[in-house]
């Protein structure tokens, strides 16, 4: 049986449609690699007028732009799920149609809403992330593992900390996350 998933799944490809149908009952919308251009975010805005999307892209540096320009040109209503890479990869490719029904099933339970109006929310600065040596000279692992407990995909310390803040995430509520990945 089909999970049903209420919202729009934008993706990369029309392979990421073919692979996702096979256990989503959603509807889909491909940009068509990273040919995203502004009559998908046209589209999308109409879409996310009146209900959500979910941007569901690969775990690699062209996943990452295509993401980065839909949340920065859509202001509400769109939720990110995020995949592993380590969980991603067959025959040398990553993406979505290359991941794990149980991997997709996963990021979809972990969906973030990125909000400007949190950003005010929080009291975050960079030396809370220094100080849970989530940036600084050894903090990729660190990171990392704090990204994947948290399914916030892939970031730098700056990206981090810029997620953390749309979130609304403050100093307080920063340091019982970093407790339970460390438990």
């Amino acid at each position: 049986m089909k999970i049903k998933i209420p919202y729009l799944i934008v993706v990369e490809g029309k392979s990421d449609i073919n692979f996702l149908s096979n256990f989503l009952d959603a509807n889909f919308y491909s940009i068509n690699g990273s040919a995203v251009n502004y009559d998908d975010i046209k589209f999308l805005k109409n879409i996310t007028k009146n209900s959500k999307i979910i941007i569901l892209t690969d775990p690699d540096f062209p996943g990452q732009k295509i993401r980065n320009f839909i949340n920065e040109n859509l202001n509400h209503n769109v939720l990110n799920a995020y995949i592993r890479k380590e969980y991603s990869i067959k025959k040398n490719k990553v993406g979505v149609a290359e991941s794990t029904k149980e991997e997709i099933i996963r990021a979809l339970q972990f969906l973030k809403e990125y909000k400007e109006s949190n950003i005010s929310k929080s009291n975050l600065e960079v030396i809370d992330l220094y100080n849970y040596k989530l940036v600084g000279s050894t903090s990729s692992e660190n990171r990392m593992n704090f990204c994947n407990y948290y399914g916030l995909g892939y970031s730098n310390g700056k990206n981090l900390l810029k997620k953390l803040k749309l979130l609304g995430i403050n100093k307080n509520e920063l340091k019982e996350m970093v407790n339970n990945v460390n438990s």
